[in-house]
This record gives structure tokens, C-alpha cells and sequence, in this order.
């Protein structure tokens, strides 16, 4: 997939063995400032067929940085979803084998607020 532009979900579901279950703001995770940062977004992709599967994301373990007294944003994170529920936490680079059944969930990071935040 691209990092550049977001594949359309109909072309994802149609070219991959996976569904799209959520793709949402991940509200509130802009940094605070007078001009608050921008919300993430939550993505969820089931597996409908074992794959392995590549993930290169940032923002993982340093949050987005606030300009003129602005907020940092929400870290980023990366779960794996076993088929019983379980959740695990994946690193910003990683490579996995998942199963047939199991969620990959993206949680990219919120933008750094700009100024000092009002009252």
C-alpha cells in the first residue's frame, strides 16, 4: 500500500484478503493550544486469510511536538487482535504473521497545538 494517499476501501477489500472495520477521527487526540492540533484517525483491518503483514509508522514513542507553547499531540500506536480478544501492542516498525480472523488497529498520532492554549 502507499503511504502517500489513503487506498479506497472498496479497492483494499478487493485486491487484499482483509475488511475494513473502522477507519474514524481518533477524537481529542490533537495537542491543545490556541489553535488546536490535528486528530488522528483510527483504522482497524481484519484478515480473512493468514498474511504477513508490514507496518512503518512514527510518532510511536516521541509525540508531535507543540509550536509556540502549544500542546504535544497523542503518541501513535500500532495492536495486533488475537480471534479471542486478546490485544497486543506492536512497535512502530514491525513485521508480523497474522492469522486468519485476527484485527491489525492503527492509531495514528494527533498533531502538536500551535500557541499558548486560553482559558
Amino acid at each position: 500500500m502507499t503511504n502517500s494517499r489513503l487506498t479506497d476501501p472498496e479497492i483494499l477489500e478487493q485486491r487484499y484478503p482483509v475488511r475494513l472495520e473502522l477507519f474514524a477521527l481518533r477524537h481529542s487526540s490533537g495537542g491543545l493550544g490556541r489553535w488546536r492540533g490535528g486528530d488522528g484517525l483510527l483504522r482497524q483491518f481484519r484478515f480473512l486469510a493468514p498474511m504477513t503483514a508490514s507496518i512503518l509508522s512514527g510518532s510511536r514513542r516521541i509525540a508531535p511536538f507543540g509550536l509556540s507553547g502549544g500542546l504535544p499531540g497523542a503518541l501513535g500506536a500500532n495492536q495486533l487482535e488475537h480471534v479471542n480478544g486478546k490485544r497486543d501492542p506492536l512497535k512502530g516498525c514491525a513485521t508480523i504473521n497474522i492469522e486468519a480472523g485476527e484485527a491489525l488497529l492503527i492509531c495514528t498520532p494527533g498533531g502538536g497545538g500551535y500557541g499558548t492554549p486560553r482559558d
